[in-house]
Parts: C-alpha cells; structure tokens; sequence
C-alpha cells in the first residue's frame, strides 16, 4: 500500500508541488534550495507514495558510513507530510521505511524533527511513530528562542537601554540588496571571536538569493550609510528566522542590535506574522547552553523551542 522511491532530478516538481502544500514544510525543502550543496552531501531524499498517490517526502543524505540523515545540510529535516497524514498511516510509512533502510544497506537513521513553530497544521505524528515504532533515542536537543509575535513579552531593562540608545544616536534599519560588504564585516567578526567562518560562502549566499528573494533578506542598522550591524533573515511565512546576527563595536556601544530587533518585532507582528526565531544558543564546541547568548535573546520575550535530533538502529 505504501511504496518508497528515491528521489531524482527528473521528479524536482513533484517534490516541489508538494513541498508547497505540506503542512510543515518551509521553503528551505524546495529542491533549489536544498541542491545548492549537493557536491557536499550524497543526496538520498525519499518520497512516499500511499496508493499510488504522493503522501510525504523525506529529505535525506547518505552520510557515508551506514547512516541516513535527516538532512545533514539543513538546520531541521524530518518527515514532510500533507494534512491528509494522520498517526497510523505515519506509524506504517515508518515501518515501510525501516524495511526499505535494510534492503538498501543502512544501520541506523539520525532524523531531525521539524520545530513545531514550522508547521501551519500540528504534525508530530513523526515523533510518536519513531518513538513506537523505532524506540528512537533523543541524540542532541539544542535550545531556540521564539517570540509569540501577538502576545509579546516584555523587553528586559538592558534591550530597553539599548533601544533607546539606537534612537538618541540616530540608527536607521535597511534592507541590504547588495550583501558583499556585510558578509565581509560578518566574516571578519566570526574569525575574531570565534575563529570560525560563516557556514554559507558569500557565493552561495547570493546564489540562494536569486533564487528565493522573497524568502531571505539582509536586514542592517545604520548610521547615515555605514553599517554597525545586522541580521540575515529567513522568512517562511508564518514564522521569520535570524542566522548570521553581527554588530561592530560602534554598534555595540550605540545599541544597534536592540533597536534593529525593536524595529524587526514590530514589523513582523504588524504584517500579522506569529513566531520570530532568533535561532539556537548552544556552544559550538558541545551542547551545553551558551548563558550570554541566551541571554540577549530572552530580553527580547524570547522563550525555548527545542531542535530535537532522534538516532535509531535499524
């Protein structure tokens, strides 16, 4: 009743069309998005037919040493369902896939659960069935802050400061067309602090660019034309993500990260959106919590959402 079928470039608008009507998929699924750094990952996404008819994909890679991933190269990846998925028929595709895993040479699966806040329709039928019917173990849980644009929270006294900061000395925010002397500034600033580049080349971030400009953009806060800090933002509809969150020490000092959030948060909850991601805040090195961090993002009314990350044998 349920068929597996490994995906190929000739069915890129199938997977496509559906991506487009899952009720927890965001853009990051399209194949445009996700083929950008196919030479680093062996691609082994999977779609589900239940009937005959498409009923969700799995976007997925061969991680080389008897591992299915769940996408090694996305920040979530688990199973993309239609409205139509409910828990026992998730409960069958699991097992299907299981059987299928096997007969291909896998080991074990290393699955990422797609946040809730993603979805447009609840969708953890995914987290039942590979706990009943795996006994999935939780592998890693990274922590995000979330802000329920609608019912804020208030700001702590800090961002309040710094806000008020941002206005006395005169910050804008823009929208950057041109990413290259922001990327530079954010390059400089990772290797200074953290001695680490950032994960997408300015190359392919303006590559993922072209290809999907409603759905990324550079937001910066300046001063008259020089630019004292930012964020790369994400949107996926009903929820906006940060990555990539830089200020130079000017901006530090004038507090341009807070007013640049301030302006953000109110933009979004205005165009009736209803979560702000300001991303993960574990340490690079292991996953305990990186407290400053944390820290800055819970002054904006940011509480956790977990990145779960699930390991089973099969």
């Amino acid at each position: 009743m349920i068929d597996i079928v490994r995906y190929t470039p000739d069915r890129a608008e199938e997977w496509d069309a559906f991506v487009r009507h899952s009720k927890n998929a965001t853009f990051l699924f399209y194949r445009g998005y996700m083929d950008y750094h196919a030479d680093r990952f062996a691609d082994y996404s999977l779609m589900f037919y239940d009937k005959g008819k498409l009923s969700a994909l799995l976007p997925a890679n061969d991680d080389g040493n008897g591992a299915l991933w769940s996408h090694s190269g996305l920040t979530y990846g688990g199973l993309l369902m239609d409205a139509r998925c409910k828990a026992a028929r998730v409960c069958e595709m699991i097992i299907v896939l299981n059987d299928y895993l096997r007969a291909q040479g896998f080991t074990h699966v290393v699955y990422k659960h797609i946040p809730w806040v993603y979805a447009v329709q609840p969708s953890e039928e995914d987290l039942f069935a590979i706990a009943n019917v795996c006994h999935a173990q939780l592998r890693t849980r990274d922590i995000a802050s979330v802000v329920v644009l609608g019912q804020r929270l208030p700001f702590s006294t800090l961002r309040k400061r710094g806000i008020k900061k941002g206005q006395q000395a005169g910050l804008c925010v823009k929208e950057l067309s041109d990413f290259t002397v922001y990327w530079k500034m954010l390059e400089q600033h990772l290797w200074y602090k953290f001695r680490a580049t950032p994960v997408h080349t300015i190359d392919e971030m303006l590559l993922l660019k072209e290809r999907f400009p409603d759905n990324i953009r550079l937001m910066a806060v300046c001063k008259d034309d020089e630019i004292l800090g930012g964020t790369l933002l994400y949107d996926c509809g009903q929820t906006v993500k940060t990555q990539y969150i830089m200020a130079s020490e000017e901006g530090r000092q004038r507090g341009a990260l807070d007013f640049l959030f301030d302006r953000l948060l109110d933009r979004y909850e205005a165009e009736g959106r209803h979560f702000f991601d300001f991303g993960t805040s574990n340490r690079v090195d292991n996953d305990d919590l990186n407290e400053s961090l944390i820290f800055q993002k819970e002054g904006f009314g940011a509480r956790a959402v977990c990145y779960d990350t699930y390991e089973w044998t099969l």
